[in-house]
């Protein structure tokens, strides 16, 4: 009786594993629906994850919210037709926001004139300390106030738990890259540029 428990068990756990295994094969790795929406998938502990060729990435959703500084004023996505995009999801209360806004600030300055965009989605934040840090940190571009992170719905399956996150869209408004920790100008603007010289 227990050996044929035993042997029971064993096929049990093979089934088991030949359906992770082909589960596997079938989601693949490379984190996007080829040839149609995005889709985030656990990226293995990477952190920063970049879709090429451009021909496998997905493309948003619409992205659009009330602006953080200008209550009653939309920002969108639609605004940057043919522009590249980079969105940071942010929050007044995150301490690596606050160390990488002035990077974020230099390359959107250095970036601006080959057609690149910035705007920032203030998440689980009250308005007014938002506006505070838009303020007190000099940013240029505009933010989305979004507390309970709506917006990141056009993303599919970005982890709205981590705060800060960078998604950089090309000018298809495609998914290009993915950066899950606060970011340095000296990583963030080559990846820009080169996304900005993709037509």
């Amino acid at each position: 009786m227990r050996r044929a428990l035993s042997l029971f068990t064993a096929v049990l756990l093979l089934a088991g594993c030949a359906t992770v295994l082909l589960a596997g094969c079938a989601t693949g790795t490379d984190a996007v629906a080829r040839g149609g929406t995005f889709e985030f998938v656990s990226p293995g502990g990477r952190t920063d994850i970049f879709y090429d060729p451009p021909t496998i990435r997905g493309t948003v959703g619409e992205l659009s919210g009330d602006s953080l500084t200008e209550p009653g004023t939309t920002v969108s996505l639609a605004r940057y037709p043919n522009e590249v995009v980079v969105l940071n999801i942010w929050g007044s209360w995150c301490g690596p926001c606050r160390s990488e806004a002035a990077e974020l600030v230099r390359v959107a300055h250095a970036t601006a004139s080959r057609g690149v965009r910035f705007v920032g989605i203030d998440v689980r934040d009250d308005r007014a300390a938002g506006a505070d840090f838009a303020r007190d940190f000099g940013l240029t571009y505009p933010s989305i106030f979004d507390p309970p992170g709506r917006t990141l719905f056009a993303l599919s399956g970005i982890p709205r738990s981590v705060v800060p996150l960078t998604v950089v869209l090309d000018r298809h408004h495609r998914v290009a890259a993915v950066f899950l920790h606060a970011m340095h100008a000296q990583d963030l603007q080559p990846a820009v540029q080169r996304i900005a010289t993709e037509r």
